[in-house]
């Protein structure tokens, strides 16, 4: 995170900083996707309408729009926050209640966002706007500093494996622009999150309502050396090197023309989860195993040599083997093995609730299968990350383990190795609402798994009947 000798660095050496992340990040990518978070009344739907006003993302009628509804509801100037709170019932409480996603761009990049709701009733929204995020800005109120959403929303963050948090101190200006008051609520938060095993805090000094270190640099502020919101958004480097994964190619579509021209194409569509696929390469194919060299890869009709994620391409085998839709294509030498039992982390996000033996579809990359809840060992409670053992059921918002046996065999990675390819939904067979969001594998980083294998040790002799 931002050290406080970062926050006293001159305009010239800040500037000089977000130029060469810039550029760095320029070359490495040209799309960035974010969620925000934060307690109930934090401003994040304000601070979403301050970077659309502020980086002119907003079109005249919705501003022509959004003054009128803020004039109507007795206030002077425009109410921002209703550029995101588009629901009615979200005007009429002030409050997000939905995931209000939002497209727009800079010179530097574009960006999806997400912004999500702050009450505990709807972790589940939250979870849902940041599954494929890769960055998650979570707001705190400077008055009230970390409070109990907080943490909760630090730990869906790490969780879900998001790799960059910005923590936006917001409400400088009720503070008095304070210095101490930041500080202390960027330690505090970059402790807490850093036990979970965040691995890239920044924290802001910001005020949504007014503008300061959104988009442009607060005039109140020159302790503060920093990049604004917007420009740390627009250089933090998110763009892994596809190299450094295995491939994983979860097979959407066959092709076979069987036209004049193409008699015997047979070519297998989708797009690259992971990794990078090359000519020549040895390839497997799960979960039958069969193996094969890559003969063809086509990329937006041409053909390459190298393809990697998450490009959709064809994929060309120099064997004629039962490929269908729901099948992958690894690398011989970077398998993953098929199984058909399945632990992992889930939050449940129906209001009916999960219990043990329910039956389920279960729906990974491309393929859906039918799946029974074994068993659900323990329910994670967020406050203190304490395990309570045998819930019987996970209710809406519920985050839990969950041990699953599916009716085929699934090439399921580790959630922490592969996002794409360790996630997964649980479906209501009867009419396909979604259920239940699930991460194969340990929930947090290692650190965090080993501190609480350590203290699971040390509890085992305790006779109280629990089982942390």
């Amino acid at each position: 995170m931002n050290s406080p000798a970062s926050w006293g660095a001159s305009a010239e050496d800040r500037g000089g900083r977000v130029a060469q992340a810039a550029d760095a990040a320029l070359g490495a990518t040209s799309l960035l996707r974010f969620a925000t978070a934060g307690s109930v009344d934090d401003g994040k739907s304000t601070l979403v309408g301050r970077l659309l006003h502020d980086s002119k993302s907003v079109l005249a009628d919705q501003l022509e729009a959004v003054e009128s509804a803020s004039r109507n509801r007795g206030q002077d100037t425009p109410d921002l926050a209703l550029l995101t709170d588009g629901l009615r019932a979200e005007r009429e409480q002030g409050i997000t209640i939905d995931v209000a996603y939002r497209y727009f761009a800079t010179p530097r990049r574009r960006f999806i966002l997400a912004d999500t709701p702050g009450h505990v009733q709807y972790t589940r929204n939250m979870v849902t706007g940041a599954s494929t995020a890769e960055l998650a800005v979570v707001l705190v109120d400077a008055r009230n500093g970390v409070v109990e959403q907080t943490r909760r929303h630090a730990a869906v963050a790490a969780l879900l494996r998001v790799p960059h948090v910005v923590l936006a101190v917001n409400k400088m200006d009720l503070v008095d622009y304070d210095e101490g008051v930041f500080a202390g609520i960027a330690e505090e938060f970059t402790r807490y999150a850093a036990s979970l095993g965040v691995p890239e805090i920044t924290a802001i000094p910001i005020s949504a309502l007014v503008g300061d270190n959104v988009v442009t640099a607060s005039a109140h502020m020159d302790w503060y050396g920093g990049p604004t919101v917007l420009e740390h958004l627009e250089t933090v480097a998110v763009t892994d090197d596809p190299s450094d994964d295995p491939a994983r190619f979860p097979v959407q579509y066959v092709i076979r023309p069987q036209t004049p021209e193409l008699p015997d194409y047979r070519g297998y569509a989708g797009q690259i989860a992971s990794g990078l696929l090359r000519l020549g390469q040895r390839v497997t194919v799960l979960p039958s195993g069969r193996t094969s060299t890559v003969t063809g890869l086509d990329v937006l009709g041409q053909s390459v040599d190298v393809a990697w994620a998450p490009q959709s391409v064809t994929v060309l085998l120099a064997d004629d083997l039962d490929i269908s839709r729901g099948d992958m294509i690894v690398p011989s030498d970077a398998s993953v093995t098929a199984s058909q039992d399945l632990t992992a982390t889930v939050c449940h996000l129906h209001d009916t609730p999960l219990t043990p033996g329910a039956r389920v579809l279960l729906k990974h990359t491309t393929r859906t299968v039918k799946a029974i809840v074994k068993e659900i060992p323990s329910r994670l409670t967020l406050d203190d990350l304490s395990q309570h053992p045998e819930p019987g059921r996970l209710v809406a918002n519920d985050i839990g383990r969950v041990v699953l046996r599916t009716s085929e065999p699934l090439p399921v990675d580790a959630y922490a190795d592969s996002r794409r390819t360790g996630s997964f939904v649980l479906i209501d067979p009867a009419d396909g609402s979604t259920l239940t969001a699930g991460m194969a594998g340990h929930a947090f980083a290692d650190a965090v798994r080993e501190t609480a294998e350590a203290e699971a040790e040390r509890d085992a002799a305790d006779d109280d009947g629990w089982d942390f």
